[in-house]
């Protein structure tokens, strides 16, 4: 009886080590270098959103939101979009509306790198927005959810906070 369940702990030790081997990485595995990488990695993905709102208008946000049904955003404290099919039925729309967008990242952009998918990221933002023969000029904080799929980065969620006219000196900008 006693071989027995030597043998069996022995048994419930491998397949423990054994199951270690395949589990993905942990957050205490995910090294300062690993953390680096990430961060620049999700800079660079930052920097090609504001490059391609800029120069491709609404549609570039189909490239940029998740399609996934976890995607939301919310846009001061109201949700816009519940759902990546939401966002991706919506923008079609949004192309009709808005001529132009010039989107600009502050200086302040953080990135929080939390695993090799994921990271937190926040920046203050300015807007200018063409809009059926109008101007429209906003600026604000976003923060958002990035994360790594089919190797690239995607919003899985996004928060803007608008700031009111008064705070900005009565511009919107």
């Amino acid at each position: 009886m006693r071989m027995l369940w030597m043998w069996l702990v022995v048994v419930a030790v491998s397949a423990v080590g054994c199951g270690k081997a395949h589990e993905p990485q942990r957050a205490q595995d995910f090294t300062a270098q690993d953390r680096a990488a990430a961060e620049a990695s999700v800079r660079q993905f930052m920097s090609s959103v504001e490059q391609d709102v800029t120069r491709n208008g609404p549609e570039a946000w189909t490239h940029s939101f998740s399609s996934d049904p976890s995607f939301f955003m919310v846009s001061d404290g109201v949700e816009v979009f519940p759902s990546g099919a939401a966002a991706a039925e919506a923008i079609p729309s949004l192309k009709q509306m808005i001529h132009k967008i010039e989107l600009h990242w502050g200086e302040d952009l953080r990135v929080d790198s939390l695993s090799p998918e994921f990271a937190v990221v926040g920046a203050s933002w300015r807007e200018t927005r063409e809009m059926q023969g109008h101007e429209v000029k906003e600026q604000g904080f976003f923060t958002g959810v990035v994360e790594q799929r089919d190797g690239r980065w995607q919003f899985r969620n996004v928060h803007w906070s608008t700031k009111k006219a008064e705070e900005t000196g009565g511009k919107g900008n």
